[in-house]
């Protein structure tokens, strides 16, 4: 391991969001534009690329990497990318995590348990078939539903990530706490963030979730888990009804910045180092005129000198 990455205000990084593509054979409104064009292909960084910046993390103390989207399994032989990071955990790595809309996760399940996941999120923000394909625009209840199935067949542990929108499935989360305590599954709610390009006016949907939490106690008999799941920044409650636990992810309400142990890294290449910052530090170009890890290392440290201490 080599020195601790560590930021301006002195926050050790320990979590990566590796995107592996910016496609997705979903189109949810809260997300992206139904006409969403995707980038040159020449401008995704390459597996090999994704990999080095993996391990260049890994070495500066990187515990959790996560790997994200777009959707990750529509990227072309993405299991030789969690084949090669699965082999760094029990290495300075701990935790190697998926993000999905479980569409393609009926296939992939087995494969990704066989190298080294233990745990996905699967996206899922309705148990209505029509309204999840209002939603999602083009997605399918039942293939996203059997590829839940088949993560817990798997023996992969499953969180449900499900977006709060204000007028749109807010009448459902009840619903959908009772069935992920049926299925042994924790629940984190997501407020919407007004980030990209979408073609729809999020404001109007947008639900801060301490007045959701405030509905939900009427139903449900919540008390504080202070438990971390995966390093992330959802602040847990235990349900006693299911015995498992709520996820409240509030961005926008109660940011959770003054602990934020977190960048991410875009399937272009460039460094971001806050949620709601848009500005980012190309990493890409530095891979493809060969520069060397240290060098990689160096591009890192200049950047988390300038992690702004919390977004507006």
């Amino acid at each position: 391991m080599t020195a601790p990455l560590i930021d301006g205000f002195g926050r050790r990084i320990t979590y990566l969001r590796l995107s592996v593509t910016d496609r997705c054979d979903m189109r949810c409104t809260y997300c992206m534009s139904e006409t969403m064009r995707f980038l040159p292909r020449d401008e995704v960084l390459d597996l090999e690329e994704l990999a080095r910046l993996g391990e260049v993390f890994i070495a500066g103390g990187v515990r959790r990497l996560r790997i994200t989207g777009g959707e990750p399994l529509v990227r072309r032989d993405i299991l030789g990318l969690f084949e090669r990071l699965g082999r760094r955990i029990g290495d300075g790595l701990d935790e190697l995590t998926l993000t999905t809309n479980g569409s393609r996760l009926a296939e992939f399940a087995e494969p990704l348990a066989a190298s080294g996941v233990r745990r996905v999120n699967v996206s899922l923000d309705s148990l209505d078939g029509a309204r999840f394909a209002a939603i999602t625009r083009r997605g399918s209840l039942h293939r996203t539903l059997d590829g839940i199935s088949a993560a817990r067949a798997a023996g992969l542990a499953v969180r449900i990530n499900t977006v709060a929108l204000r007028g749109i499935n807010d009448d459902e989360i009840d619903t959908l706490i009772g069935w992920c305590g049926g299925i042994g599954a924790d629940l984190c709610l997501i407020e919407t963030m007004p980030l990209g390009e979408t073609g729809e006016d999020r404001s109007a949907h947008y639900l801060p979730l301490g007045e959701l939490r405030a509905r939900l106690e009427r139903s449900w008999t919540l008390s504080e888990d202070g438990g971390a799941c995966g390093g992330g920044p959802a602040r847990y409650l235990r349900i006693a009804e299911t015995g498992r636990r709520l996820g409240l992810i509030t961005p926008m309400s109660h940011n959770f910045c003054a602990s934020c142990n977190r960048v991410r890294i875009s399937c272009t290449g460039r460094l971001y180092l806050c949620l709601g910052h848009e500005e980012g530090t190309d990493l890409r170009a530095a891979l493809r005129s060969g520069a060397d890890d240290a060098g990689l290392r160096a591009l890192v440290d200049d950047a988390l000198d300038r992690k702004p201490w919390r977004h507006d």
